[in-house]
């Protein structure tokens, strides 16, 4: 799943693309309500976390502005503000939650799942492909009966294959939509890591559902490749 964090200070914003990465999200990062806005009506987001207050527009405007373009992206407003008159503006303005400076990491992440539960980007909250099967909500993934040990990197990895099966996918997609990287014909990380999940898929039983298409990419298929 993929989260936009709009917060202007740094050390808050890399603290908060910093956990959320490490529990499997793909992450988005503006500093400014304007680039923010611009994001979220380009590109399709599991959930928004938005800061109040806010370089260029605020994070009432940016909410407001969304809803009123039709976007249903569940919204998390942060900001140090903690009156009612504050969080009744948020909620009004079209947030479906709030928190306030400080707080903690844990109960960041129990309400981002809350608004992930709600919808979405219309996502899917169970991915199944032969007798895999992903719980997008609960970050967990099994084979059959039984549950892989992915890393989150891994999660992310098989997540995508789950959302393009049966399509070859290039390794320079991968390093773009799950390392949000640009193309290194030198790196092989993909290949590693692409090499675990594979083997973690064949450690819990059945025949090999990811194949490699030799010089392009990876194929997730019920049927090796011809």
């Amino acid at each position: 799943m993929r989260i936009l964090v709009v917060e202007d200070d740094r050390k808050i914003a890399g603290f908060i693309e910093r956990g959320l990465r490490e529990d499997g999200y793909a992450v988005d990062v503006a500093s400014d309500g304007e680039t923010g806005l611009g994001n979220a009506q380009v590109y399709e987001y599991d959930a928004i976390v938005l800061d109040v207050m806010l370089p260029r527009r605020s994070g009432y405007e940016v909410v407001r502005a969304l809803r009123a373009a039709g976007r249903s992206t569940p919204v998390l407003m942060l900001t140090a503000r903690d009156a009612k008159e504050d969080i009744v503006r948020g909620l009004d303005a079209g947030a479906d939650d709030y928190l306030t400076k400080p707080f903690s990491f844990d109960e960041f992440l129990a309400r981002v799942r809350a608004l992930l539960r709600r919808g979405g980007a219309r996502r899917q909250e169970q991915l199944v492909y032969a007798d895999v099967q992903l719980d997008r909500l609960r970050h967990t993934a099994r084979r059959g009966r039984q549950e892989l040990d992915l890393t989150p990197r891994e999660y992310q990895l098989l997540e995508y294959f789950l959302l393009h099966p049966d399509q070859v996918v290039r390794r320079t997609e991968l390093l773009e939509k799950v390392w949000d990287l640009q193309f290194d014909p030198m790196t092989n990380v993909v290949d590693v890591h692409v090499g675990h999940v594979r083997r973690k898929l064949t450690a819990a039983g059945g025949p090999p559902l990811i194949h490699t298409v030799r010089g392009v990419g990876y194929l997730l298929s019920a049927r090796a490749p011809a």
